[in-house]
């Protein structure tokens, strides 16, 4: 079975703790799709030319590690659905001593990377994208005075940078002289814009997992940037949404994600909402939802929990507790952050919740 992300980001965090004494950790990433007995012969392959290692510990360390990957992967008849990781190697902190010990494990999303190495790391950094954001959403707020960058990664709101323009505010004039201010002004608002997407342009465009950019300000001055701006045309593509804000400062970041629901649907600080609401509004109608610690055990222990809500704030222990309750009910298990007042207001009531799929 597929590790859960919770699971996976306690084995990246273990593992990447792990240091050899000399090159004696074995890495294998086998992607999803690939031919398990292909994999097996090379493993066995690699055990043969181990035998080429000057340092007689180093060899017989190498070696171990690499029958017992051997002799687990007999045990499989094909690649699991996602692939295979595994590691294996001598984990003894004391010179001269052997303490092989393997992990084998089918991640939960999709493996495409296919690695072979010995090295006194384990070769971690596939598992690691895996717990990265998959979309990322530009942040920009701005008018006539300032500009606010930010980013949207997951959970987190990033501030990445702010600009202010020079351009002055309105004055009382008239005839000439309200004329030609009017037109300096609008000169350098002009300017304003193009450095504005030439920021854009520095912060955003080699990003790999951008989704999306959302522009908020006050009409019409965002339409004039998206029209004066020269805004890059794969950035300007990249535009899903313009937002009406008056407030271009950092604050106006977190209005603009507020705002922006509906095009952030799928975001997960904007699903953990959605779920955290849905708990609250369950809870206070006592339409099949539960928080007590004693409750959710006794709605477990009948099978009706069909999904276990847990605060990403409270003990490691605790979390894997109720991932294991669950897999054992077939129950969905949801992690929430403590990023918005709902999250917060969850951890306070105990951290712990559980939809259920009828009464008990």
């Amino acid at each position: 079975m597929a590790l859960s992300l919770f699971e996976l980001k306690e084995l990246v965090e273990e593992l990447g703790k792990i240091r050899g004494r000399h090159t004696e950790l074995v890495s294998v990433l086998i992607p999803a799709g690939a031919n398990i007995y292909t994999i097996a012969d090379q493993i066995a392959a690699e055990a043969g030319t181990a035998d080429n290692i000057k340092s007689k510990t180093v060899r017989k360390n190498v070696t171990d590690a690499l029958e017992t990957i051997s002799r687990e992967l007999k045990k499989y008849k094909q690649t699991s659905k996602n692939g295979m990781a595994i590691f294996c190697g001598n984990v003894s902190e004391q010179e001269g001593q052997s303490d092989i010990k393997l992990w084998i494990i089918e991640p939960p999303q999709e493996l495409r990377t296919r690695t072979y190495r010995c090295d006194q790391t384990f070769v971690i950094e596939p598992l690691k994208e895996m717990l990265e954001a998959d979309e990322v959403y530009g942040l920009i707020v701005m008018d006539r005075r300032e500009a606010t960058f930010g980013l949207l990664e997951g959970k987190q709101i990033k501030i990445l940078r702010k600009l202010s323009s020079g351009v002055p505010g309105k004055v009382r004039a008239g005839g000439q002289s309200s004329q030609r201010f009017a037109r300096i002004t609008e000169g350098l608002a002009k300017e304003f814009f193009r450095r504005i997407a030439d920021n854009m342009k520095e912060l955003f465009f080699d990003l790999p997992k951008l989704k999306g950019i959302i522009v908020g300000g006050p009409m019409p001055t965002k339409e004039d940037f998206i029209k004066e701006g020269q805004i890059a045309t794969q950035l300007k593509e990249k535009i899903i949404g313009l937002k009406d804000l008056g407030d271009a400062s950092e604050h106006g970041i977190q209005l603009l994600v507020e705002e922006s629901q509906d095009l952030l649907e799928q975001q997960e600080i904007i699903k953990e909402k959605k779920i955290l609401e849905n708990f609250f509004n369950r809870l206070g109608k006592g339409n099949k939802a539960v928080y007590k610690k004693e409750d959710i055990d006794k709605a477990i222990k009948y099978g009706a929990v069909q999904t276990i809500i847990l605060s990403d704030k409270l003990k490691k222990e605790t979390i894997k507790e109720y991932n294991e309750k669950a897999e054992s009910i077939s129950a969905e298990v949801l992690l929430v952050s403590t990023e918005t007042p709902e999250g917060e207001q969850f951890y306070n009531l105990g951290g712990i919740g559980a939809l259920l799929r009828f009464e008990v």
